[in-house]
């Protein structure tokens, strides 16, 4: 255990994190960061990026997020490769506690939580083989690549409700695969899904197995009810069955919604914790954008700037 009380301790990378990092380095925070399991975040598994300003002919996504790593070192962050187990935020006294998953004991004034959330998958082989390759989580950011093609999307609540609606106005059409012989959306959302003439909706349906050698080419269904097998022709496979919050250590301490997101103070990135911020999809369940993540990293940081200036802590 290190005596040293940090200014700045954030906990996650990706486009929050290292955002929050380059603006606390440059405010002299002297921040150190911890990457956690997957330096870079979601963005390392995606292969292209084309809708962050600035990149104008595209980017990959884990070379973005190196250039993000590049930057935050660039202006003194501390990088660490590691992860945190545990977390103390009511130690009674002005800065809190960490432990690394090596056992290191850790103190600072302000922590910043960017650990985002990580989307769940059906767990077909096929799925994680094709994985960018016409199979993606995201439509908002993929769906500009599947522009005249017919695709299809797992899943039932708001989010594939919304997914599916976005699609229909890129692709002829939208095979909206749902399990039960409902939908879970919301009615607003549900009236959107049947006013749209090119979404089919497959009631009682499961993808059995994603097609394709190196590139998604169609999707092989079951009915449940019937025992019914039929190939869909489809060139892009989104599933939309939901994300899930990497917050489970911070359980106990910080204020969240039912499903583990983060609640922050309407406009800025306070918790409920004095000293203790959020950004990235670790609080946000609605946009999961690489540059709104970008932006509540940047209000993490000067949030907690001003925290440690009105502290008196220098």
């Amino acid at each position: 255990m290190s005596n040293k009380i940090h200014k700045c301790i954030i906990i996650g990378s990706g486009p929050a994190g290292y955002t929050a990092a380059i603006y606390a380095a440059r405010a002299n925070m002297n921040p150190v960061l911890f990457t956690g399991p997957e330096p870079g975040g979601q963005l390392i598994t995606t292969t292209d990026v084309e809708n962050y300003p600035g990149y104008p002919g595209g980017i990959g996504g884990p070379e973005m997020m190196e250039e993000f790593r590049q930057q935050a070192e660039r202006f003194g962050t501390d990088v660490r490769y590691e992860m945190i187990a545990k977390v103390d935020f009511k130690t009674g006294k002005n800065y809190h506690t960490i432990w690394t998953d090596g056992g290191d004991e850790l103190h600072a004034y302000t922590i910043i939580i960017s650990t985002g959330a990580s989307a769940k998958y059906l767990g077909l082989e096929s799925e994680k083989r094709l994985m960018n390759n016409g199979v993606s989580a995201c439509a908002v950011c993929d769906g500009f690549f599947y522009r005249g093609k017919e695709v299809a999307v797992v899943g039932g609540g708001d989010t594939a409700a919304e997914e599916a609606t976005y699609l229909a106005k890129l692709c002829p059409k939208v095979h909206l695969l749902v399990r039960r012989d409902e939908l879970r959306a919301s009615k607003i959302m549900q009236e959107r899904v049947f006013k749209m003439e090119n979404i089919i909706v497959h009631w009682n349906t499961q993808a059995e197995e994603i097609l394709g050698d190196t590139k998604v080419n169609g999707v092989r269904v079951v009915n449940s009810k019937t025992g019914e097998k039929t190939v869909l022709p489809v060139e892009g496979f989104f599933v939309a069955i939901g994300h899930k919050p990497n917050t489970d250590i911070f359980k106990g301490f910080i204020t969240m919604d039912e499903t583990g997101y983060i609640k922050t103070v309407p406009g800025t990135a306070h918790t409920n914790i004095p000293g203790v911020f959020a950004s990235g999809d670790a609080q946000d369940n609605v946009y999961r954008q690489a540059v709104t993540a970008a932006g509540t990293g940047c209000m993490a940081a000067l949030d907690a700037e001003r925290y440690l200036v009105a502290e008196g802590i220098e």
